[in-house]
């Protein structure tokens, strides 16, 4: 029942309604106003209405989506939870994983209509078919933790209200499905725990997606160049095989970034001085990767920064006593560079109840420091990086074209 309610409430806001939520198989739970037969409301799954008022174009509909998700049906290769049991007959409204609304406004010339798809965890095996593309009218489609693989129907362009894909935790392959970058109004992606693999398409940045999942894939090649111009907040491409640096021009952008992961890669070259622009990033986690250099002074910049993991690189050069005092901060992770020392600042984490872990570095009087071996030569000592002289006062958001705050850099 959790799970019903958490997509009523979805639904209730990507589809504006006058009146009430009815929820599950024929039970019949109302909320707000749903005396009368005049309104609009939601009608989640489960057979809730068997008989509903429909007229032509309803019909029409509701007969489409019948087609189409019989033609799914046909497609489907195994069902160990019987969940395809209940696809049986023409009220498609009834069938398990399957979500009705109704029209804005109560029209009662289209009746209801297909708003919603949820099978996650069904463990479904089979493929997609383009016969789906006639739900024009669907908003989410959430597929995770099945078994469905094969190829996107280039007909997906055509789910014109989608607005949620989560296909995470299945058996995908191949290269990114471009037909995805051709759904108009969709906000959030989940390609996640697949099988994907090749480069990304620079379009994809493009796009106006708030969040993008695409971790534990096996995408590869360097991160485009266009990262930056993304208006997502949350960016996770974890457990990828990227490699290359990160773009130089990441956040030179109006972007809102609070998230992105890019933690277990293979990026190298320098931390991008355009990082600490970001204002409002809340979590920036780029461990286990091969990056070098000094970190830029903007991080100082990271004003809501709370998450900030560098673990398992080959960075270098001291802590800066302006990160370190970054109010927001919770876990702080440089584990397993190259640092040669720390402020006072830094020291102080620990009375802060802020996470932080230095082990495995060049630290002098140090517990848990590299041997002396390994620090005489620091990988990427030659490496240039772009960053503010030492000299200048840091202004951040100048650059971002964010409210300006000066900070004199203490970093090298």
């Amino acid at each position: 029942m959790g799970n019903t309610w958490l997509l009523a409430f979805m639904l209730w806001h990507i589809i504006p309604t006058k009146a009430a939520i009815t929820v599950g198989g024929g039970v019949g739970i109302n909320i707000g106003n749903a005396g009368g037969g005049s309104g609009g409301g939601v009608w989640i799954g489960g057979g809730i209405n068997n008989n509903p008022t429909s007229s032509g174009p309803s019909v029409s509909k509701l007969g489409s989506a019948y087609n189409a998700l019989q033609a799914w049906k046909s497609a489907i290769t195994d069902d160990p939870l019987g969940i395809l049991k209940t696809w049986v007959g023409s009220d498609v409204c009834s069938y398990k994983g399957v979500f009705c609304a109704d029209p804005h406004g109560g029209d009662s010339t289209s009746g209801p209509f297909v708003a919603g798809i949820d099978l996650n965890h069904a463990n479904l095996q089979g493929t997609l078919v383009r016969e789906l593309s006639v739900l024009a009218d669907i908003s989410i489609l959430h597929l995770n933790s099945n078994r469905f693989s094969g190829t996107f129907p280039d007909t997906f362009k055509d789910l014109s209200s989608l607005k949620e894909l989560d296909l995470s935790n299945n058996q995908f392959s191949g290269s990114f499905p471009t037909v995805i970058l051709y759904i108009p109004n969709l906000v959030y992606l989940d390609l996640r725990f697949n099988s994907f693999s090749g480069p990304l398409p620079d379009d994809l940045f493009n796009r106006r997606l708030d969040a993008v999942f695409l971790n534990d894939n096996q995408f590869e090649g360097e991160l485009p160049q266009n990262l930056g111009n993304s208006p997502a907040s949350v960016i996770n491409l974890a457990n990828n095989k990227f490699s290359g640096n990160i773009p130089a021009s990441f956040s030179f952008t109006s972007s809102k970034l609070k998230e992105i992961l890019l933690l277990n890669n293979q990026l190298t070259g320098c931390i991008p001085q355009g990082v600490g622009l970001f204002s409002e990033m809340q979590v920036f986690d780029v461990s286990r990767n091969s990056l070098m250099g000094h970190l830029p002074d903007t991080f100082s910049c990271l004003s809501d920064i709370e998450v900030l993991n560098l673990a398992h690189n080959k960075l270098s050069g001291e802590l800066p006593d302006l990160v370190c005092s970054l109010r927001s901060l919770m876990n702080f992770t440089v584990a397993y560079n190259f640092f040669s020392g720390f402020s006072q600042e830094c020291s102080k984490l620990v009375f802060r109840n802020v996470g932080f872990d230095f082990s495995l570095n060049c630290i002098p009087g140090r517990d848990m420091q590299r041997p002396q071996p390994e620090c005489s030569v620091i990988p990427g000592g030659g490496l240039s990086c772009l960053r503010i002289p030492s000299a200048q006062p840091l202004v951040c958001g100048a650059l971002g074209g964010g409210s300006e705050v000066n900070l004199t850099s203490s970093s090298p």
